[in-house]
């Protein structure tokens, strides 16, 4: 056996290093793979003949391209396409103006001086859907799919993953809440909450920016190994293993996920907890949906770096506005936007 390490490109956080390994491991040839975000790259240990290493790195990258990673041995240089913000700005400042006209005239209350509303539990949900930090998801909505599928199943899978994905963030997300009311979290313990929220989404948005590589090691996640064996339940094709894998991406490594989980520990509240999670799932439900009956992958499209910096802007400015929202609060600062 060798090992051999490629460099990575299409790499954005810490969902993507669950995912590469998951489908390097079910490789025949190879025994160990390990991904690091660090330095984007893939250390692989396996049996691979008298294969050149820029022939492994093409026959391994066959199975991570249609997730939109490749490998090589040479080290790409990160680009960023600044171009693309020419069209990306007046984007999301069209859809910031959007959502403040709508809050203005009363139609949604999408943020308030404290809260995260509904509303943008719910366009953080569709951002979330398709950003590359829900590309495991996506990944294993497919090959749940492509497992069912050999079975002559396709519909009641899909249905049941979705529905229990929904009823467990409901649930889970009104524990979370509850958990914070026992714990009766103070102003300050509010403060230190509404910052963290505002903060995991400011990464978010940076990541979705690609302007700054380093910033993707700051993306919260969970513990690596619940990742990893989460993505495993793939392959089990029990009458109930779409809804438990419905359940399980609670706990999947996405920081749009996790910034909504420590808003809902804030709350204090069941109702309020399990609406919010509720509503973010909900939004990431439409193209989640699209995911299950056909191979959407918007991280493949040609205008793919116009949409992520769009969203990227527009988590930011949710980022911004939750903070100083946490800070008009706590009486830090003067309130000086009637939202």
């Amino acid at each position: 056996m060798k090992t051999y390490t490629f460099h990575v490109a299409g790499m954005h956080c810490k969902a993507c290093v669950v995912l590469i390994e998951s489908e390097l491991d079910e490789i025949p040839e190879i025994a160990k793979v390990r991904v690091s975000l660090a330095d984007f790259s893939v250390a692989v240990t396996g049996e691979f003949g008298d294969k050149a290493p820029e022939h492994i790195a093409q026959d391994l990258s066959v199975a991570l391209t249609p997730h939109g990673y490749t490998l090589s041995v040479q080290k790409g240089r990160h680009v960023v396409s600044w171009s693309d913000f020419k069209t990306a700005v007046p984007i999301a400042g069209g859809f910031i103006a959007l959502f403040i006209i709508l809050q203005k005239v009363g139609i949604v209350n999408l943020v308030t001086t404290s809260e995260v509303g509904y509303g943008t539990a719910f366009i953080i949900g569709l951002i979330a859907s398709v950003s590359t930090c829900m590309a495991v998801v996506g990944g294993l909505v497919l090959s749940m799919s492509a497992n069912f599928a050999k079975e002559g199943e396709s519909i009641r899978p899909q249905i049941l993953f979705h529905v229990g994905r929904l009823v467990s963030f409901f649930i889970l997300g009104g524990v979370i809440g509850t958990i914070g009311s026992v714990f009766q979290i103070g102003a300050t313990g509010s403060l230190v909450l509404g910052v963290l929220v505002a903060l995991v989404l400011l990464v978010l948005g940076l990541n979705l920016l690609d302007v700054l590589p380093w910033a993707k090691r700051l993306q919260p996640t969970m513990p690596h190994f619940i990742g990893k064996h989460i993505h495993g339940l793939k392959k089990i094709n029990h009458t109930l293993t779409p809804v438990l894998v419905g359940i399980a991406t609670f706990f999947l490594p996405c920081g749009f996920t996790q910034s909504m989980q420590l808003y809902a520990l804030s709350t204090g509240s069941f109702v309020t907890g399990a609406l919010s999670m509720f509503m973010f799932a909900l939004g990431t439900l439409p193209v989640l949906a699209l995911l299950s009956f056909s191979s959407l992958g918007i991280h493949k499209k040609a205008q793919s770096g116009i949409f992520f910096k769009s969203a990227g802007l527009v988590v930011i400015f949710f980022g911004l506005l939750n903070l100083l929202g946490t800070f008009v609060s706590a009486g830090i600062i003067q309130p000086f936007l009637n939202f």
